[in-house]
């Protein structure tokens, strides 16, 4: 029957279709309008799993889910960045051990400053900082998979499926 998706009905396959849209359109702080739309948004600083996670949490969950990403500019501020004040509410942090994410970076930027492990050390620091002095949630997933990131989020933030509902 058209329209099906691994025996979902057409409203459900839309939903997850138009979540996975969200996802696209609000992925690393591209387009930050309509950041109110979202049921979440996952920050953190790049290279921490905010993209897949979101992907993840669309196509399998069907959640509007943004990401914007923490940068080294941000850093100097000691504030949440600007865009992201009026969605407090719906901010969720990730985070992982200095050691990981100079490894991911490394495959990315090899031996950059982006990469080095001192400027992972202070990155993450300084963002588990924000975290902690604007009461942000957050999860290190270092040793965690995606899946596991996503049901942990839905639990800890009350989210719910939308595909079914």
């Amino acid at each position: 029957m058209a329209g099906r998706s691994h025996g979902q009905d057409q409203l459900s396959y839309f939903k997850r279709i138009a979540a996975v849209n969200y996802v696209l359109a609000h992925d690393d702080g591209v387009n930050p309008k309509h950041l109110d739309e979202a049921d979440i948004i996952l920050i953190g600083v790049s290279r921490s799993g905010k993209t897949p996670t979101c992907l993840y949490l669309g196509l399998q969950y069907g959640i509007a889910a943004a990401n914007y990403p923490l940068t080294p500019d941000d850093m100097t501020i000691q504030q949440i960045p600007k865009v992201l004040e009026n969605v407090r509410k719906k901010l969720f942090g990730l985070t992982l051990t200095p050691a990981q994410l100079h490894f991911i970076r490394q495959q990315r930027r090899p031996n950059s400053e982006y990469a080095s492990l001192a400027q992972c050390q202070r990155e993450l620091q300084w963002q588990e900082l924000l975290f902690h002095q604007f009461d942000i949630p957050y999860l290190e997933t270092t040793r965690i998979s995606i899946e596991e990131i996503s049901a942990i989020i839905l639990n800890r933030c009350g989210l719910r499926r939308q595909l079914y509902g």
